[in-house]
């Protein structure tokens, strides 16, 4: 099949989107599909970016994009450009068209799709309801979450099928009143790509003794993320355990203020921030420099560092709600808590003074991944769309 797919969000922006956009991608390509993918250019050095575009497997199609004031972590494609890529896409033939993203990439698709008479799957990746306020401070929450509900129902009645990551996102469409068709798949790992790592080599570097009890977390640094409720969990943690260190791995618009909350905390020698770390070495390395894993976002529709962490036998401490109530449900390797500090603590309590019981869960983890193989969701990928593209064959063009 010759595959589109459209996305305002790609590498080099690091997050979920961009994490599964690849992992679908490759895996489809290794199947032996064509995939075009259309992103922002991000002004990074050409040479470079093409280099490692070249190297994806799959081709990557750049379009000119400007910084969003609310938002400078992102782009926004340009619109004289994506008039000109329109041009260009309508001269070939797609079997079916894959949106990512709701903004410039959504329009482009469905325009396309309306011009060639192909059908579109769009991924709900983002639960935008609870987003759009800390982007929109400025705005009263019930009005933003109003608004993100109307933008919600109107893009998804545009496409002909939904990819949402999990059941609980599936009810949060059903309650906006979406009657679009949906299928729940989640992104897949990689399984061979999480099978290494030395925490041991990470600790070393970095002067981290060996017996120092370590926290690990590795997050986008933005206020739905909820890593300032962590850090109060460390601060209640360090009475316990006064060598007690916290690594996190990620970068993002609220790392300035979590740097202030860690010296309001006292936390600055059991605090480290160690930006965004390479995929396939110094990031596996971290997690396993973890003797336990720590998350407690609200706002996931997956929440894939989850299922990474498990593939490398990392014990985890974390919330269940949204997309990581689906990772964890009958997870073996992880301690559930509530998004209560006392509750929180008690759990990694519990975790840091029992090498048993982190023993036990480490084993479980690589058992508990393997529901999550790229390999079987990249496969329901295909199904779906070759069920799209046979419906796009009955439809004449437009």
């Amino acid at each position: 099949m010759n595959i589109l797919m459209l996305s305002d969000v790609y590498f080099p922006r690091i997050n979920g989107v961009s994490t599964s956009i690849r992992t679908f991608a490759q895996g489809l390509a290794r199947m032996g599909h064509s995939v075009t993918l259309v992103a922002p250019d991000y002004g990074v050095d050409p040479g470079k970016q093409a280099l490692e575009d070249r190297n994806e497997g799959f081709e990557v199609l750049r379009l000119p994009s400007r910084v969003i004031f609310f938002d400078p972590e992102d782009r926004l494609i340009k619109g004289s450009d994506l008039a000109r890529a329109e041009a260009m896409l309508r001269e070939r033939d797609w079997d079916v068209i894959h949106i990512h993203t709701p903004f410039r990439a959504h329009s482009l698709g469905v325009r396309l799709a309306r011009h060639g008479g192909w059908k579109t799957v769009e991924t709900y990746h983002t639960y935008f309801e609870e987003y759009v306020g800390h982007y929109l401070p400025w705005l009263p929450s019930a009005l933003t979450r109003l608004l993100a509900r109307r933008a919600s129902r109107h893009l998804c009645h545009g496409v002909d099928e939904l990819i949402v990551p999990s059941r609980q996102m599936v009810d949060v469409l059903d309650r906006y009143g979406i009657t679009t068709p949906s299928v729940v798949i989640p992104t897949g790992i990689d399984l061979a790509q999480f099978s290494n790592g030395d925490g041991a080599r990470f600790r070393a570097a970095h002067g981290i003794a060996t017996e120092r009890p370590t926290l690990v977390t590795v997050s986008r640094l933005s206020l739905e993320k909820n890593i300032g409720f962590l850090l109060r969990v460390v601060q209640r943690l360090v009475a316990d355990f006064p060598d007690l260190l916290f690594l996190i791995a990620g970068e993002g618009p609220d790392e300035p203020r979590l740097r202030r909350l860690v010296q309001e905390l006292g936390l600055h020698d059991h605090v480290r921030f160690f930006g965004n770390l390479d995929r396939r070495t110094a990031l596996l390395d971290a997690y396993r420099a973890g003797d336990a894993f720590v998350f407690a976002s609200p706002t996931e529709t997956q929440g894939l560092v989850l299922i990474e962490a498990m593939a490398l036998g990392v014990p985890i401490v974390s919330t269940a709600v949204m997309g990581t109530a689906t990772v964890l449900r009958d997870a073996a390797s992880a301690l559930i808590a509530e998004e209560d500090v006392d509750d929180f603590a008690a759990k990694a309590t519990r975790l840091l003074r029992s090498p048993e019981l982190r023993a036990r869960l480490a084993a479980a983890g690589p058992r508990d991944a393997n529901a999550w193989s790229a390999d079987g969701m990249t496969r329901r990928v295909e199904d779906l769309y070759a069920r799209l593209a046979q419906r796009s064959e009955l439809v004449p063009a437009a």
